[in-house]
């Protein structure tokens, strides 16, 4: 509690002497009850978890599935699910959860309708959706994960590059000339600058400490006794550091050489279809985002000197859990396999063993058309929500201000 806070209270508490002195006591007032709001993008809403609940869009109607071939823009879409963190964490004192956050979500989502932008969906404000929350409960613990999409770059495209590419090289050669609805893929594994530059990097984090900065001077406005933990969660990546070794080859032939189908059908198949040369680059990517998170909240820390805010780390919440990190994959991995339809038909596609590159396209094709069709690949699955949980029941229950979260070999989750 500030000294202007403690000061404000103390002069209060002589006013109130004083007045009873002269005029009978009023009622007290009753204590709203409290709640855990969750607040940002896919990796907080519940993306891949199932269970997707209704969403009550921005002129006030609750949205339940629409159909796989309506507009991704429809509420809906932000998967906000019942097998969410929020709602498998052990939070002491919390009586009610309100999951805001939205699959795709953007800073500009907090302060500003989703809708007003591109590619967003018809959702208010995710702050007006906080004050309406604080109306009748007092905000104890907010959780808060941005930063993976941004004005310069989102998880969506990053994914959708690397994994595009890998598909094109598998199936097509070099003489070919092959096309989605959105122009050539390019074959070669992804680079640290296909992802992220450093100066997009910096923009992002700029962005990210914007929006938040809104977020924290309304929770000051508008929580009940002014009392609240934010945390502030990274992302995990689904992709290990390197490939169970039986991913590597298949009939033969490795991801450097010109066209490899079969390796590429078992990759799709295990839930990574992707360039084993990709995945140092999607770490650094990973890192990248943690670095985000953590310089906003260390920025606002400084600036807010006052709030409980906590950097949860939860980088190595996966680990040998990933997927294609064991062999079997994707059971037993704690996010969701890279899934296809072959139009927007609700039926996924399992294995593209036997497809040709005609076909491989025009099941690719159905993503860009309905991304609503494969916006859950390579986000945290139920039982990796569940994890991401026990994370936050580390960061809402320690005194300390930066949490790492950890998986052990023997599964354990470990805080600290």
């Amino acid at each position: 509690m500030s000294v202007f806070r403690r000061t404000a209270l103390a002069v209060a508490g002589v006013l109130a002497a004083t007045s009873a002195a002269v005029a009978p006591a009023l009622p007290a007032a009753a204590a709203l009850p409290t709640a855990a709001v969750a607040i940002g993008d896919s990796f907080i809403s519940g993306e891949g978890a199932g269970s997707y609940q209704p969403v009550v869009d921005a002129s006030g109607v609750a949205q339940s599935f629409p159909g796989w071939s309506a507009p991704n823009s429809n509420a809906f879409f932000c998967h906000r699910s019942a097998n969410a963190s929020l709602n498998q964490a052990t939070l002491p004192g919390i009586q009610a959860r309100f999951n805001l956050a939205c699959s795709g979500g953007r800073p500009h989502d907090i302060a500003n309708p989703s809708g007003a932008r591109d590619k967003g969906r018809t959702v208010a404000a995710q702050l007006d959706q906080l004050r309406a929350v604080a109306q009748t409960h007092d905000i104890d613990l907010v959780l808060v994960g941005l930063g993976s999409n941004n004005s310069s770059f989102t998880f969506g495209d990053v994914a959708e590059k690397c994994a595009n590419r890998f598909i094109a090289d598998a199936w097509t050669g070099w003489w070919e000339f092959w096309a989605y609805l959105n122009g050539p893929v390019e074959q070669e594994p992804c680079t640290a600058a296909d992802l992220a530059t450093a100066a997009q990097v910096s923009a992002a984090t700029a962005e990210t400490i914007a929006a938040v900065r809104q977020l924290l001077a309304t929770l000051d406005q508008i929580d009940a006794d002014g009392q609240h933990r934010v945390v502030f969660q990274d992302y995990t990546n689904p992709l290990p550091f390197d490939l169970e070794q039986s991913y590597w080859e298949e009939d033969g032939r490795q991801d450097d050489r010109d066209k490899f189908r079969d390796l590429g059908a078992e990759r799709y198949a295990a839930g990574c279809p992707i360039h084993r040369a990709s995945l140092a680059p999607g770490h650094g990517f990973s890192q990248s985002l943690g670095t985000i998170v953590r310089s906003t909240r260390d920025t606002l820390a400084a600036e807010f000197p006052g709030d409980d805010l906590v950097y949860l780390n939860v980088q190595h919440a996966f680990d040998g859990a990933r997927l294609c990190e064991r062999a079997g994959s994707p059971a037993g991995a704690l996010a969701t396999p890279i899934r296809l339809q072959d139009g927007p038909s609700g039926v996924f596609v399992t294995s593209l063993a036997g497809k040709d590159k005609i076909d491989i396209q025009r099941i690719a094709n159905t993503c860009v058309s309905y991304f609503q069709t494969c916006q859950e690949s390579w986000h945290p699955n139920a039982a990796g929500h569940a994890v991401l949980g026990k994370c936050l029941t580390g960061a809402a229950t320690t005194a300390a201000r930066t949490v790492t979260c950890t998986r052990q070999a023997d599964g354990t989750i470990v805080t600290a």
